[in-house]
């Protein structure tokens, strides 16, 4: 269990310069960061969680609704703002995003070590996977109804995702076989619908033709090849990278190279080969201009919309490809995508910016799914008071008798207003992935207690990894009084 501790230092730098190579040794890799003044705690993050599900889950079927006016998930529809209430469900590749969040539920409970929530969690991805699996034809990604089916290629690219994770956390050889058929599936067409796959062959496609992954195929039921200047969207491409990379790590090594025409399944080495060639297509393609995302391209320049969630997988395969090969380059984009978001995509205050089209509330979730690798893993720490004040206003907003919000952190939510399980899925998403015991209120950063750079991280101050790092380093005491986190523990100067 994650445990807070407070140790009392005073002011001598003979007491804190050791306490600091302690605590470097026990949290390598860790950095020091502020701690916010917000009021949400873990129990409000929990509940938060719960009452989304209880909001919008439908429980009969362990399918997810598309807003609060449905009395159950039936059948594909837009809901009640289409002023249809006849039992829609969600749309089927948000319904990953919420398969995503239970997960992450799991996987909190699991790091925090609390046994009751891990029991509690891992029965209801039982639930929710048998519910998923039932309603949509099986898994059967080559049924292409437009009811429960697959017709769309991202679509079942954000399951090929979900499912890795799925099998990452809970270890069934159930979810890493769909998980790679469903990748498979995207990436060679089906013999059953007829489509030749999504991704753009630079053998097939010349010249700026080639390269990427085109986003759907038509007809739906029997498709045609397709052609160049079919579309190709950054939210078919950098999911792509997501899963590719998800399956590097998780399929076994020395598997023989598969040679039927459309094989189901990819050796370890492939999925990494071809997560940096899509990753080298889209990021050249789409994202010309330093971390702005485009929405797509249909053989012309790129187009561009800005979309949370192209930020969001933009950054989610910049940090995974990172992690793999040690490639500055994956670093510097996942940082660059992540600041474009908080400077172009946020208001004043920087709270998230709402997408209120159809469908497009869920794209908070999509967020909260990748920004912790950018926080935590790449140690930029100086977006935890961003992230802390949507959580705040976020829950400040909320309907206080449901404990759902609508998306919109900004708008207070009512009680008689219905609310969409897209654009209800931002908040306890992020809560889910930003623990509130990992801050503290009022903390005076070690970079102000050594005169300040502005900006926010700075690694030659915040990041020290080791004992080894502090060896010749000069830190000029007094250290400034204040609260001081180190990996979620409490040091307290004065």
């Amino acid at each position: 269990m994650y445990m807070t501790t407070k140790t009392t230092i005073r002011t001598a730098e003979r007491h804190i310069l050791p306490l600091l190579c302690i605590l470097c040794l026990i949290f390598p890799g860790h950095s020091i960061v502020r701690a916010q003044d917000f009021t949400i705690t873990d129990a409000m993050q929990w509940k938060a969680y719960d009452d989304f599900n209880e909001a919008l889950l439908d429980k009969s079927r362990n399918i997810y609704k598309s807003d609060t006016d449905q009395k159950a998930a039936d059948h594909r529809g837009n809901g009640a703002r289409d002023n249809d209430r006849s039992g829609c469900a969600a749309a089927v590749w948000c319904q990953a995003i919420y398969y995503d969040m239970v997960i992450n539920a799991y996987n909190r409970a699991k790091k925090e070590g609390n046994e009751e929530l891990m029991t509690k969690y891992s029965e209801l991805h039982k639930k929710i996977h048998r519910g998923e699996k039932a309603h949509y034809v099986n898994f059967n990604f080559n049924d292409a109804n437009t009811n429960n089916g697959w017709f769309v290629y991202d679509d079942i690219m954000w399951w090929t995702c979900a499912l890795a994770r799925a099998y990452e956390a809970f270890g069934s050889a159930e979810y890493l076989i769909y998980a790679e058929r469903s990748f498979c599936r995207v990436w060679y067409g089906s013999a059953v619908v007829g489509d030749d796959g999504s991704y753009a062959d630079p053998a097939r496609f010349s010249g700026k033709d080639g390269g990427g992954m085109f986003w759907e195929w038509q007809p739906i039921a029997k498709a045609n090849p397709h052609q160049a200047g079919d579309f190709r969207s950054a939210c078919i491409n950098f999911p792509t990278v997501i899963a590719a990379c998800l399956l590097h790590q998780l399929v076994p090594e020395g598997r023989a190279v598969p040679t039927a025409a459309r094989p189901t399944s990819q050796t370890k080495e492939w999925y990494l080969e071809k997560a940096i060639e899509i990753y080298d297509w889209a990021s050249k393609t789409l994202v010309p201009s330093a971390g702005r995302v485009a929405d797509g391209i249909h053989g012309g320049g790129p187009e561009y919309s800005d979309h949370l969630y192209n930020q969001a997988t933009y950054i989610g395969a910049s940090c995974l490809l990172y992690k793999l090969t040690g490639d500055e380059q994956y670093k510097n984009n996942a940082i660059s995508g992540t600041r474009y978001v908080f400077t172009r995509m946020v208001n004043a205050k920087r709270i998230l910016k709402y997408e209120g089209g159809y469908e497009q509330g869920i794209y908070a979730a999509i967020f909260a799914q990748y920004l912790p690798m950018v926080v935590y893993d790449l140690g930029q720490t100086n977006y935890l008071t961003y992230v802390q004040a949507n959580m705040q206003t976020a829950w400040d907003n909320r309907d206080p008798v449901r404990g759902i919000q609508m998306g919109n952190f900004t708008v207070a939510t009512a009680r008689t207003d219905v609310v969409e399980s897209y654009g209800a899925s931002g908040m306890p998403a992020l809560m889910l992935m930003f623990p509130a015991h990992e801050t503290a209120d009022a903390i005076q950063s070690l970079n102000d207690s050594q005169g300040g750079h502005g900006g926010g991280f700075q690694p030659a101050f915040l990041n020290i990894h080791s004992a080894l790092d502090l060896a010749g380093r000069s830190f000029t005491p007094p250290f400034r009084r204040g609260l001081y986190i180190i990996d979620g523990r409490k040091v307290v100067v004065k």
